[in-house]
């Protein structure tokens, strides 16, 4: 999720195990503690790939959290202002304030490794968009609460209630992937679709609206849904890839990514390169995560520099976005083509 959100996340569960005792300071521990998960940006893992296959690695394994939470409890308990608060609380407390923050990742389709360095394998149910304000708007709420809360108890109630409200959201997220992923099935099996895999995911900062992408051997298929579409109103739209390149090709990077994106990537030939997207996030057109691996030289294929490109959607279009939520008419490719 987005660093606002966790940073609403971690305050929230930052007060409910310390709160009692440190007041409105266990805010700002939560903060710092939920924030500390996605310092690994700012490590350079030496490249744009492994910058982009190693996030959510190592700092948001929960085996490396479980390890780490005593020794960092341990000296934060040296401060004179943490000392009323035992340094098995604060185990506990750090533990719980980072692993929901890597947890939360987890229904983002991105992908978490939670049990790095035993597997590097991203989990991501991908039922929430990496920025949801449903999900957040009550953590935001409680947070400014607490701020000016005066009594304990009173705080207690708003920050409990944030967090079940925000909890029951994900909840919902999950039931409407998968009253979404049936209407799919259905839709593709209506028109006889034959595919390798398909995965939906959550348009932006909503979860009544999904794209998904089914993938076969010569390309993969967009396709929307709403919550409130019939099977026959769900769009479903072929576009051929050159996934078939890659044949010829040897290198570490295109198998990261290849696993990475757990195949669902598609290659494309973009003037005088080759470009491999991920499927997952973005549109057609407009993938956030690409990258030049391949250039056309003579009659063969050489390998590029595997730089990440810039191709995110325009903004200007995005309200067509919300309008296909209750007007199956509305055509999305035109956020591509005006």
């Amino acid at each position: 999720m987005d660093s606002v959100t966790q940073i609403l996340l971690g305050s929230a569960v930052g007060y409910a195990t310390l709160g009692n005792k440190l007041g409105r300071k266990s805010l700002l521990v939560g903060a710092a503690f939920g924030t500390l998960p996605d310092l690994d940006v700012l490590i350079n893992f030496g490249g744009d790939v492994e910058n982009f296959v190693y996030h959510r690695s190592f700092s948001h394994s929960l085996i490396i959290q479980l390890l780490l939470s005593p020794f960092i409890a341990w000296l934060v308990a040296k401060m004179h202002w943490a000392k009323s608060v035992s340094l098995t609380r604060w185990s506990v407390a750090i533990f719980l304030i980072m692993s929901t923050h890597a947890l939360l990742d987890t229904f983002t389709v991105y992908g978490t490794q939670l049990l790095w360095p035993l597997s590097n394998y991203p989990f991501g149910i991908s039922s929430v968009f990496i920025i949801d304000p449903m999900y957040s708007l009550p953590l935001l709420f409680a947070f400014v609460a607490l701020c000016f809360a005066r009594t304990k108890p009173y705080a207690s109630k708003i920050n409990t209630t944030a967090l079940v409200l925000s909890s029951l959201y994900l909840t919902w997220s999950l039931s409407a992937k998968w009253f979404i992923d049936s209407k799919i099935l259905e839709a593709l099996d209506k028109q006889a679709i034959t595919f390798k895999q398909v995965e939906s995911t959550p348009s932006p900062f909503n979860t009544l609206l999904w794209r998904a992408v089914a993938t076969t051997e010569q390309g993969h298929y967009e396709i929307y849904a709403s919550v409130f579409d019939s099977v026959d109103e769900i769009d479903i739209r072929f576009y051929k890839t050159e996934n078939h390149i890659l044949t010829g090709l040897e290198d570490q990077r295109i198998a990261l990514l290849q696993n990475f994106t757990k195949g669902l990537y598609g290659v494309y030939q973009q003037e005088q390169s080759y470009v491999f997207s991920d499927l997952r996030m973005g549109l057609e057109g407009f993938y956030v995560f690409s990258f030049e691996i391949a250039k056309p030289f003579e009659n063969n294929i050489e390998l590029s520099d595997f730089r990440q490109l810039q191709n995110r959607p325009p903004l200007n279009r995005a309200s067509l976005v919300f309008d296909r939520i209750t007007n199956p008419n509305i055509d999305l490719s035109q956020i591509k083509t005006e």
